[in-house]
């Protein structure tokens, strides 16, 4: 059976920091090899947008004035959005876009730019940047993974993710919203050490830059499995790929993470 998933590519112009358009090509890569055709759809400020038409929503990261300029057309594309991640949607946040799937991001000059609460947290803006790689654990996600599909998503004992933040925001998750991981190295939502991310069903919210997805294969075939289980209904294994250069590229980010210093300035 032909297979094709849909990408909604939110605010491409206005949010795509460190290479987070990476995100997108890693996924239309890794289902192209195959023989999973992918569509992917720009949806930018002023666009009407069918949000049930889509397999997985992707955001990037983006500067205060990008946030800015995008938040009022998600507040009005909020409430479709929220009823498809209910509904089992997957979706990648990145950066300013974790911080507008939160409640609100308050800036420096104490402004509030409103989220669409889709995840339960909110973000303080401080005069601290926090710098530098990420490696941090997934392991609860994994669990999680195995019993959705009834086996694991990696073969390779893969339980990280790595990648590299640069954001002056602090975010807080309130109490019985799960991290998307736990921080072996670097610092994640804020200067704690302690989370990295947020997860909501199947929607993810993350710090990691760089980008995310082409150097963590297990976490790309996670969302691409999870696109064919809700559009089609079957839950299977991806076809396996020769991920060398990708575990070749999680090893080196992770050994750049555990002897290199990260920075707050």
């Amino acid at each position: 059976m032909a297979r094709k998933i849909t990408i909604y590519h939110l605010y491409p112009n206005n949010m795509n920091l460190y290479g987070d358009l990476g995100n997108i090509t890693a996924l239309e890569k890794r289902c192209l090899w195959r023989g999973i055709e992918t569509e992917v759809v720009n949806v930018n400020v002023g666009d009407t947008v069918d949000f049930s038409k889509a397999d997985i929503l992707f955001m990037g990261g983006g500067q205060d004035t990008g946030q800015k300029i995008v938040a009022s057309d998600l507040q009005e594309k909020g409430q479709a959005i929220r009823e498809q991640i209910q509904g089992g949607l997957s979706a990648l946040l990145v950066c300013g876009g974790f911080q507008l799937f939160g409640h609100y991001f308050k800036t420096l000059e104490g402004n509030q730019i409103k989220g669409i609460s889709v995840f339960d947290a909110y973000t303080i803006a401080s005069n601290r940047r926090l710098i530098g790689n990420v490696v941090t654990d997934i392991t609860h996600n994994l669990a999680d993974w195995k019993i959705e599909y009834g086996f694991d998503v990696t073969e390779k004992n893969i339980t990280t993710l790595t990648g590299f933040e640069n954001h002056s925001g602090q975010t807080h998750l309130n109490p019985g919203l799960l991290p998307f991981g736990y921080i072996i190295e670097g610092y994640g939502n804020d200067s704690n050490k302690q989370y990295e991310g947020a997860r909501f069903k199947n929607a993810y919210g993350t710090y990691l830059h760089g980008s995310l997805l082409p150097k963590n294969p297990h976490l790309t075939d996670h969302f691409i499995m999870a696109a064919i289980a809700r559009r089609y209904g079957v839950k299977e294994a991806l076809a396996p790929l020769d991920d060398t250069i990708e575990l070749e590229a999680h090893q080196a980010s992770t050994t750049r993470a555990k002897t290199a210093k990260t920075v707050s300035l």
